[in-house]
């Protein structure tokens, strides 16, 4: 199209009163608003594509409120054939808390004892656990930072917590499994009380790597939510003149209605939009005003495009983005804690076991020092044996009854303690308050060690930890709020574009006289009006550019450096996390070929400890031995198969731990992320033993 073409809006005709033509004579004019100049043509061009470009990306980005799903809220029920509009003023709630245990808690009760399988442990643990449940929560959390900034709002913030269960009895911090069961010399091990250690104690863990504050630099959003206003107002007013010529009266009086109905909304180009719908009505007693009362109406829309600060989708959506990430963070988050629990009830069952066979070796011991005991002062009563023997056996026995108490109180300490993880109201229920727990899954030692390359390790935990992945996506975070406050530093240049039909419409005022003449096109009321604006016999255009332009623009430059700062830290905290993650792989690595070998070496320090005392019992018996060493190698024994005992826990742990080094605790143990999210484990509870069957002492290894 050449430039020399004239771009006319045409009116459509309005009927006009000619100047000095008789009363009642009308003719047509087309009124004519002149863009032939290039520079406004444009100009025009920009703002009518703006308008529709953005409605096309918000459009197809959805950034309606019925496109964001809330998980874990519900949605308000639809009564009427306006609930659709009364929607979004109806609060949806989130889910009550259930404090009520899974059926697979009480499956497992049976005649005073808790079977408790590892398998069942960890799934009880998915769909009771507090901690777990407490984790659900923070999807509504996330989902509902989407809804926010997708209405326009800046986020909230999703909190970065992740709960750690406690260390337990037989965890680092507490007493240490292999200590003498009994000794030559009568010294016992005096149980400390549990509630002034750490071992009930949970704690917490956060794998954020940013700041949690809400980085509110940049560019304000648009208002993507529309919102209509309205008022209504209804005025009298009186006026004492001083001059009777204005006015033609000496006290003006007016009565006012006035009505205004409008709509804004943004969009994600930065385009804002303010629509608006006036009306005003008065009657008023002034003999100056041509028509009254009158009707005085106009219909406009303002469309107003950001060109530099402001402008673009990349920037407007920002928020929008960071939210969705932070909807993938939560998924991580809920995986990491899975794992931080599910690994905790590991390491604590497998405590819970160690305890239990540390029992079942004091009683042995305890049984042991019995025997010498009734042998000695078998031997007392023959005059085979001096009466200071027997005091010696006796208080061997206390030492081992000493012992067997205290192993007793950790292991009850600790079964109480994974009873309450295990249930939502923890031992509220005396039936679970009172039972017993009997582990069914023993703690089993592969025949070999694990021959897979430390590398190979790495790069899975590099793969699958969700820590590292977390970090990734808090990174990008950063990089995404970075852009608008890149967008902040440049100055604000705005193109705004106002369109408006006006009307008019009022009686033929009797007091006028002659003096004003009245255009019959005029004549009417709010229809009248109404007409006009629809007719377009009244237009109004305006387009402009407003330019605010700092002169130093100090504020936006130091935001910058800060965030850029800021985010140079978090890529230096997320290699920091790498070379973590490496650490503790590599570290779990060397700490189970440890575990294996001590184990390895604890079983043959058993078996030699046994074949010792073995030997010595049949020197005794032949009288070449005394009833001091016996007592010694009874020691001896009883340490080494303590000694067993815990390396035999110590090794399932340093599993454990390369398991939740490497991210593999879920796929290890045939736990689908799916089942933690729903808490709902499919699987079965291990069927119960039989009742007649008791628990048993694993086997030492041959």
């Amino acid at each position: 199209m050449s430039e020399n073409i004239s771009y006319r809006l045409l009116t459509r005709a309005a009927q006009q009163r000619r100047v000095g033509a008789e009363p009642g004579t009308v003719h047509t004019v087309n009124r004519e608003f002149d863009l032939s100049n290039v520079h406004i043509r444009r100009i025009a061009v920009v703002l009518i594509f703006s308008l529709n470009a953005s409605s096309v990306i918000d459009a197809q980005s959805s950034t309606t409120v019925s496109d964001v799903t809330i998980r874990g809220v519900s949605n308000a029920p639809e009564h009427h054939w306006y609930s659709g509009f009364t929607l979004p003023y109806i609060p949806r709630h989130v889910r009550n808390a259930a404090f009520d245990d899974s059926p697979r808690l009480a499956s497992l009760l049976r005649g005073g004892k808790l079977y408790l399988s590892l398998d069942d442990a960890i799934a009880l643990a998915i769909e009771n656990n507090l901690d777990v449940e407490w984790q659900r929560y923070a999807y509504p959390t996330a989902d509902s930072d989407v809804l926010r900034a997708k209405g326009g709002g800046t986020l909230r913030g999703l909190p970065l917590t992740v709960n750690v269960l406690p260390t337990g009895i037989g965890g680092p911090q507490s007493p240490l499994l292999n200590l003498p069961a009994s000794g030559s010399t009568p010294v016992t091990n005096i149980a400390p009380n549990l509630l002034q250690t750490a071992a009930i104690v949970p704690g917490t863990i956060t794998p954020a790597i940013t700041n949690q504050e809400v980085n509110a630099a940049g560019p304000l959003l648009p208002q993507y939510d529309p919102a209509i206003s309205g008022s209504v107002l209804a005025q009298h007013q009186s006026t004492p003149e001083s001059n009777q010529a204005v006015a033609g009266t000496s006290v003006l009086t007016n009565n006012t209605t006035s009505g205004s109905i409008g709509l804004t909304q943004g969009f994600s180009t930065g385009t804002f939009i303010n629509a608006g719908f006036n009306s005003l009505t008065q009657d008023t007693n002034s003999s100056r005003n041509t028509y009254n009362p009158f009707v005085s109406s106009n219909l406009g829309i303002t469309v107003t495009q950001p060109l530099l600060r402001g402008f673009g989708p990349s920037v407007n959506r920002r928020w929008i983005r960071v939210a969705q990430n932070n909807e993938k963070v939560t998924d991580l988050l809920f995986r990491q804690q899975a794992i931080e629990t599910i690994s905790g009830m590991i390491r604590l069952y497998y405590d819970m076991v160690s305890l239990l066979d540390d029992v079942e070796v004091k009683r042995q011991t305890l049984a042991t020092a019995q025997r010498l005991y009734e042998d000695n002062r078998s031997k007392v009563e023959q005059g085979t044996l001096a009466p200071i023997e027997l005091v010696r056996a006796q208080a061997q026995v206390a030492a081992a009854q000493q012992d067997l108490a205290n192993s007793d109180g950790y292991s009850r300490q600790q079964e109480l303690l994974v009873k309450t993880l295990l249930s939502r109201r923890g031992t509220t229920d005396p039936a679970l308050r009172e039972a017993r727990v009997v582990p069914t899954t023993p703690i089993d030692i592969p025949v070999t060690g694990d021959t897979t390359p430390p590398q190979q390790y790495v790069d899975t935990a590099y793969r699958l930890r969700p820590e590292l992945q977390e970090a990734g996506l808090q990174v990008e975070n950063a990089q995404i709020g970075m852009k608008g406050t890149r967008n902040a530093m440049l100055p604000e240049l705005d193109l705004v574009g106002t369109a408006q039909n006006s009307g008019l419409g009022g009686q033929s005022n009797p007091l006028a006289g002659v003096t004003n003449p009245v255009d019959p096109a005029l004549l009417g009321g709010f229809g009248g009006s109404l007409e006009q604006i629809l007719r377009r016999n009244y237009p109004s255009y305006a387009i402009g550019i407003n330019l605010t332009l700092p002169l130093r623009n100090r504020i936006a430059e130091a935001d910058y450096i800060r965030d850029e700062t800021q985010l140079r830290q978090y890529q230096i905290r997320t290699q920091q996390l790498q070379n973590q993650i490496r650490l503790e792989v590599e570290s779990a690595i060397i700490a189970l070929n440890q575990a294996r070998a001590a184990y390895e070496a604890a079983v043959e320090a058993r078996k030699l400890q046994e074949q010792s005392l073995e030997i010595e019992n049949e020197k005794f018996a032949n009288g070449l031995s005394t009833n001091f060493l016996i007592l010694q190698y009874q020691s001896y024994v009883a340490q080494a198969r303590s000694t067993e005992v815990a390396a035999r826990g110590a090794y399932a742990k340093a599993m454990t731990t390369l398991e939740k080094a490497t991210g593999r605790t879920l796929e290890n143990h045939n736990i689908s992320f799916e089942e933690v999210q729903s808490g709902q484990v499919k699987r079965p509870a291990t069927p119960l033993p039989p009742a007649t069957a008791p628990r048993t002492l694993a086997a030492p290894k041959p």
